[in-house]
């Protein structure tokens, strides 16, 4: 039987498949994407293929589809079940399987769902992705085959892995930990029953509809139900994850948000401990604070283009043995295996506070105070935002300023930095500024709005955008 399949062009994304059910993604993309992704890793010599799915509504009958295109292929397919993106790759790792298909949409919309995949053990993205569609658009797939799959459950075998890294001291720690109704929510109570201290846990039902609130922890609004458990509950910590918990958020005792930044500045001191002058990478959007942290800590600080599989190719290269970006992704691979887990995240935070005599908040004011913009994404239309940031680099460079390019322009000035990118995965240009005072700030903003006018753009609104951090 033939096959051919065009997908909608706009689910076709830089890290993964991402659309709006029953608008630009359903169970026919879903069979193609198995169809397609079952053909390449065969082409690769390979057989079996792990595949996953979140909690979202309608990610059974997506996983279903999934996985009759790759049995169709011929493939051998482990169905993980229901479960975080997180332990899926570590299904994939140990099993060592050929490839892996997550079925999430992450801490999207509840109407939105994707595919997340590994080939080989590796990200599959970019111009991968874009291939994917162009075979199946053009049914260069492998013969029908009749391929097989298997249920086997692997939750005991991961907890156990989580727990093994655990190395907290005498301190015994309150915690609240909210999931938001997240693909964590079968995991997250056998972790917590295996630490020691005591344990909260909200929306801890796995809930594709999102009833709390939306389980994005890097926006602050979804962090509000938590700092108030915080709170009341007098506890040492929070800790929060996105839809499919490859993203940590954490606040402290005091109930202020630990950025994504700030957080790896924490778990950069302890790893540094074990690989004095490891490379420590993270994303464009990070503070300087960051970099010169780790610096201080006897690391080699690296930035790096922002999306996780960029990151993780690029801790491949350079043995890095731990990496973040400001959205909450955090990749250790010191002992752990390179991909991002908030659950493990999570696990060697507490063995350092647990470890320490130091209240968290203590830690976090402890570091050097700025004052910076949020991340803020305002609309330039795909063909246009590329080319607006070869034009700000180009007048930049002419002035001579202290500009780092390798993901946007990222200007370091007296006052502080500000940082210009194009989105990977949206028409959007995504602008930052960072300063040691609110001065400092808008004279920043102000050569980010200048820059963006001589572009001939329309500058978003900066005003009222500044936070401590």
């Amino acid at each position: 039987m033939s096959f051919s399949h065009a997908f909608n062009p706009t689910s076709l994304r830089e890290y993964d498949i991402r659309g709006i059910v029953g608008q630009t993604l359903d169970a026919k993309d879903a069979f193609a994407i198995g169809r397609t992704f079952g053909s390449i890793v065969a082409d690769k010599g390979g057989r079996t293929v792990a595949v996953g799915y979140d909690g979202r509504v309608s990610s059974p009958e997506l996983e279903a589809a999934l996985v009759e295109g790759l049995v169709a292929s011929g493939m051998h397919v482990l169905r993980v079940g229901r479960c975080p993106t997180p332990m899926l790759y570590y299904a994939s790792t140990v099993k060592q399987t050929d490839g892996a298909v997550m079925v999430t949409g992450s801490h999207n919309p509840a109407n939105y769902n994707g595919f997340k995949m590994m080939l080989m053990r590796k990200p599959f993205f970019g111009e991968q992705i874009k291939q994917l569609g162009e075979r199946s658009a053009s049914g260069q797939v492998v013969p029908e085959a009749e391929g097989s799959s298997e249920s086997i459950d692997i939750t005991a075998d991961y907890v156990a892995r989580l727990m093994a890294d655990w190395d907290g001291g005498d301190r015994i720690l309150k915690v609240v930990w909210d999931n938001g109704n997240g693909a964590a929510g079968d995991v997250l109570p056998r972790l917590t029953s295996s630490l020691p201290g005591e344990h909260i846990i909200l929306n801890q039902q796995i809930d594709g509809t999102f009833p709390a609130h939306h389980p994005d922890p890097t926006v602050a609004k979804n962090l509000e139900q938590i700092i108030a458990e915080v709170a009341k509950q007098g506890a040492d910590l929070g800790i929060a994850f996105d839809g499919d918990a490859d993203r940590i958020g954490v606040v402290d005792d005091k109930g202020q948000i630990f950025w994504g930044d700030q957080l790896l500045v924490v778990l950069a001191r302890d790893v540094l401990k074990s690989h004095p002058k490891g490379t420590i990478i993270a994303d464009v959007k990070a503070s300087q604070v960051l970099f010169d942290e780790v610096e201080r800590a006897g690391g080699t600080p690296l930035m790096w283009r922002t999306g996780h599989s960029l990151i993780k190719s690029k801790m491949a290269e350079t043995g890095s043995p731990l990496a973040g970006e400001m959205s909450g992704h955090v990749f250790f691979a010191d002992k752990w295996y390179g991909f991002d887990d908030a659950l493990y995240a999570a696990v060697r935070l507490l063995g350092i506070v647990a470890r320490s005599s130091e209240k968290l908040s203590a830690v976090r004011d402890a570091l050097p105070a700025t004052v910076s913009t949020p991340e803020l994404r305002f609309d330039c239309e795909d063909t246009r935002k590329f080319q607006v940031i070869d034009e700000v680099a180009a007048r930049l460079k002419e002035e001579g300023a202290a500009v780092a390019d390798i993901d946007g322009v990222r200007v370091k000035t007296e006052d502080g930095w500000w940082l210009l990118r194009a989105s990977n995965t949206q028409a959007v240009l995504v602008a930052r500024a960072e300063a040691t005072s609110e001065e400092g700030l808008e004279r920043l903003k102000a050569a980010l709005v200048s820059q963006l006018e001589k572009s001939g753009l329309e500058a978003p609104d900066f005003s009222g955008e500044n936070a401590g951090h």
